[in-house]
């Protein structure tokens, strides 16, 4: 009989699912309003970076979810959206890494879920439920 309580396998798929989830709900809205690639762009610019890699927002927010999602490559998925959340922060973020809201949370909570989910993602792998199990 399976123990739902203690299922490394189910924790997994719970994980993956979570992160990938919320993560593709990002990457939906960067393909329906492609205006944020040009701030993304911009950012990467600004630090010498050349603007076209901004795409690479696509890989990060919707093709490493979907590897997570299914369980294909999950490690590698994980780590597409671990540097994928690295340049958001760095980019987008850069003075809230040591700040706190009103309410006293880190004011990174967001990008720091998806940061160490896609980390805890490529350090646990797939599990069973998966198109190829790791």
């Amino acid at each position: 009989m399976v123990n739902l309580i203690h299922n490394d396998a189910m924790g997994k798929l719970v994980l993956r699912l979570t992160v990938a989830i919320l993560m593709l709900f990002h990457g939906v809205a960067k393909i329906t309003h492609p205006g944020s690639l040009e701030f993304i762009g911009n950012s990467l610019t600004g630090i010498g970076i050349p603007s076209a890699v901004a795409y690479g927002v696509y890989v990060g927010e919707v093709i490493a979810p979907l590897m997570v999602l299914i369980g294909f490559h999950t490690r590698l998925g994980g780590l597409i959206i671990v540097v994928n959340m690295i340049f958001a922060i760095l980019l987008a973020h850069p003075g809230d890494i040591f700040s706190l809201t009103k309410h006293g949370g880190w004011a990174l909570e967001l990008q720091g879920f998806y940061l160490f989910g896609g980390l805890a993602i490529a350090l646990l792998g797939s599990g069973k439920f998966a198109v190829k199990p790791d």
